[in-house]
């Protein structure tokens, strides 16, 4: 079985349906990713402003506007103090994401997204008040901090809030969100950057979707699988009655208890999530983040101003071409939020991988022709950039409903209770990694790779495909804590994760304490300290 490809059949299926109420808190959840979206959309805009860098980065500013350090072209924003200021974010959410973990399991989502909200807004209110570049890195940290917490407790949230047959769609909002606040933030930056002082504004401007995660978070209910993690079980019962919109919930609710029951045997969960039949969500726990960041997206959502002014654009040109690929990343993202469901995650991953892999060879292709190794262009014609500009925002919408919702889906739904809050502070962690990586060297790759960057990312999008198709099994339609069956049955990880299940399904629901249960626990607990 080459393709890994296994289907939902053998999930166990639990009665509900997708109520109204359930689709709004998710929708409110969700806005988590507004403060993430607009922090990457609005760092690159901010960094091609002429009045932040003669402020701040005078050496960019003398390249870049005063035209007084001759440079190549696609030399002029490498500097280290400014990447610092983009990638310093990113090594704070990587940090903060560990804490986040144990609060998110200590003390519930909910309170862990409202920590989230509060430190992003402190970091906006700092940096819109910057007087030095001191100022600016602090306020960072901040941001950093609210998105580590964010991006840890939203995709948990939405995935145990979600009944099964809807949980890719009601995850993908979380990316949803992320491309809105993209969106938003190059919109601000294109009427910002004609007035003085301009950035102020545009980097003030995150406590408004601050403030939106932090009022949201206040009013949502903490999820069935977090009440009973903590030891609510009525209110957890009473809860999932509510979100399910039905009185018969015994089937999920008991399976939730029994896997809560487990996950409390466990006392190291960091230890745990190293045993041999987790290897393979802590895998793609790994690889999926690192290789969303290697399809170079990010370096597109960053740095879309100074890259699109770098290879020939002018000011405005360059930033209303950011507003372009950002609505283009936002309305693809709807494509996602309809097809994952539908036709699975691997269809997705597969296709949109291939289609980023041929636009990259396009762009790489195109500015070689034009821009050569000087990157300067002389007079570029109208159509070459829409050219240019087209194969970006169809690269764009191939990452849109596949590598970016994804990215975040598939990790965050695949790891068992005991061990879910580690698994997703590890896709969090490293997703931050290759982030802070991708953020802190791009400058400098663009002036040494010139429009052979593009070539590079193509490699990992490549190899990153063919890693799907062979080990990647579709998860659509199990539900969530069903989900370790999918590996048993894998031509591949089955040597990891054993056919013989000790927890098989619950139907209908037994008494808990069984002595069958408590042979299965104690199964668990002997296995690991066998593997310990």
């Amino acid at each position: 079985m080459a393709g890994g490809g296994i289907g939902p059949s053998n999930g166990k299926e639990y009665p509900g349906k997708l109520t109204t109420k359930v689709l709004i808190t998710c929708i409110v959840a969700a806005c988590g990713g507004l403060i993430f979206g607009y922090d990457i959309g609005i760092s690159g805009g901010v960094t091609s402003m002429p009045k932040f860098l003669e402020k701040f980065f005078p050496d960019v500013y003398a390249k870049e506007v005063l035209h007084t350090v001759s440079t190549n072209q696609y030399c002029k924003f490498n500097s280290s103090k400014l990447t610092l200021f983009t990638s310093s974010l990113y090594l704070a959410a990587l940090v903060a994401s560990w804490f986040a973990s144990t609060i998110t399991r200590r003390m519930g989502r909910r309170l862990s997204m409202l920590f989230g909200g509060v430190l992003f807004c402190f970091g906006a209110i700092i940096n819109g008040l910057a007087q030095n570049v001191a100022m600016l890195i602090i306020g960072r940290v901040l941001l950093g901090c609210g998105i580590g917490f964010a991006n840890q407790s939203v995709p948990v949230y939405l995935s145990e809030m979600a009944p099964f047959k809807s949980r890719g769609a009601l995850n993908i909002m979380f990316q949803m969100s992320i491309t809105i606040g993209i969106l938003a933030a190059n919109l601000i930056n294109y009427f910002t950057a004609k007035i003085k002082d301009g950035w102020r504004y545009s980097l003030g401007g995150a406590v408004v979707p601050a403030l939106i995660f932090i009022v949201g978070s206040l009013f949502l209910p903490d999820t069935p699988n977090s009440l009973i993690e903590r030891g609510n079980k009525e209110e957890a019962k009473r809860r999932l009655q509510i979100i399910r919109g039905i009185e018969n919930v015994d089937v999920e609710f008991y399976d939730l208890v029994e896997a809560s029951e487990r996950s409390k045997e466990v006392k190291h969960p960091w230890s745990n999530i190293r045993k041999r039949r987790n290897r393979p969500q802590l895998t793609f726990a790994m690889l999926i983040p690192a290789f969303q960041q290697l399809t170079g997206m990010n370096v597109i959502m960053f740095y879309a101003p100074v890259l699109f002014k770098t290879i020939g654009f002018g000011d405005t040109a360059s930033l209303m071409s950011a507003v372009i690929t950002g609505g283009v990343n936002f309305v693809a993202t709807f494509v996602s939020i309809l097809a994952v469901d539908r036709v699975g995650r691997r269809v997705l991953f597969i296709e949109g991988g291939l289609q980023m892999l041929v636009c990259q060879i396009i762009i790489a292709i195109s500015i070689a022709l034009k821009f050569g190794t000087s990157g300067n262009p002389g007079e570029l014609p109208v159509w070459y950039a829409s050219f240019v500009v087209f194969f970006i925002c169809v690269y764009v919408a191939g990452f849109a409903w596949s590598w970016g919702p994804l990215g975040w889906l598939v990790p965050s739904e695949i790891f068992p209770l005991e061990v879910r809050s580690a698994g997703q502070a590890v896709n969090v962690s490293v997703n931050m990694i290759f982030t802070f990586f991708i953020a802190e060297i791009f400058t400098e790759m663009l002036c040494v790779f010139k429009f052979g960057l593009f070539i590079f990312f193509a490699v990992f999008v490549f190899i990153m495909t063919l890693f799907i198709y062979h080990f990647l099994p579709e998860t659509k339609g199990i539900p969530i804590d069903e989900m370790s069956k999918i590996w048993s049955k894998h031509w591949y990880w089955q040597k990891y994760v054993p056919n013989d299940d000790p927890f098989p399904p619950q139907s209908p629901p037994r008494k808990l304490h069984s002595p069958v249960k408590e042979h299965n626990i104690q199964m668990v607990v002997n296995m690991d300290e066998k593997e310990a």
